[in-house]
């Protein structure tokens, strides 16, 4: 291990230049540290030579940009950087992760019999409730929410305002709510 080393302007701006020395320096004095700290986090020592490898890197490019301001404060820098590659790696894994054996299956999308049933006799009971209402309820029910009608065509036909529209559209509901609850089904 190193001997604790003290940071100045100076150095900044010869690892910014290139100099050799003091990027061997650098790489010699933060690698091992980064090595050791990525290597507890992470589940291989190739994913801990990567992180060694990109938070140097890192380190050099804002070095070279002149972003590294507080030249005193370059360890916590580079800690921070590491942090921040070791948190791309989880996040990378993390989309990449395969599904274990156990796993669920994943729905194909299809509608399975028991659903498309399901789906038919609620279709039944809403044809028949909604034979319960008022020809204008029963229509513009089924031409809004059946039919998926376009709101403007209807308030075309109907010669009303969209706003009025809306406000009939909540009296029909209301209406076929009730007829539902006066069958004791759910729709």
């Amino acid at each position: 291990m190193l001997e604790r080393f003290s940071f100045n302007a100076d150095y900044i701006r010869r690892l910014g230049n290139g100099d050799d020395a003091t990027e061997d320096h650098f790489a010699r004095y933060f690698g091992e540290l980064i090595r050791i700290k990525a290597a507890a986090r992470l589940r291989s020592t190739q994913l801990a030579d990567d992180v060694c490898q990109e938070t140097l890197l890192r380190v050099f490019r804002s070095a070279r940009s002149g972003v590294i301001e507080q030249p005193e404060r370059l360890g916590a820098y580079v800690n921070t950087v590491c942090n921040h590659v070791i948190l791309e790696i989880f996040r990378r894994d993390w989309r990449l992760s395969q599904l274990t054996d156990d796993a669920a299956e994943i729905s194909s999308g299809a509608v399975d019999a028991e659903a498309e049933l399901v789906q038919t006799q609620r279709r039944e009971l809403l044809n028949r409730t909604l034979e319960q209402l008022g020809p204008k309820d029963r229509e513009l029910l089924r031409r809004i929410f059946l039919d998926e009608n376009d709101k403007d065509a209807v308030c075309k036909d109907l010669n009303v305002s969209r706003d009025y529209l809306r406000v009939l559209l909540h009296r029909a509901r209301g209406r076929l709510r009730i007829a539902v609850k006066g069958r004791g089904q759910a729709v």
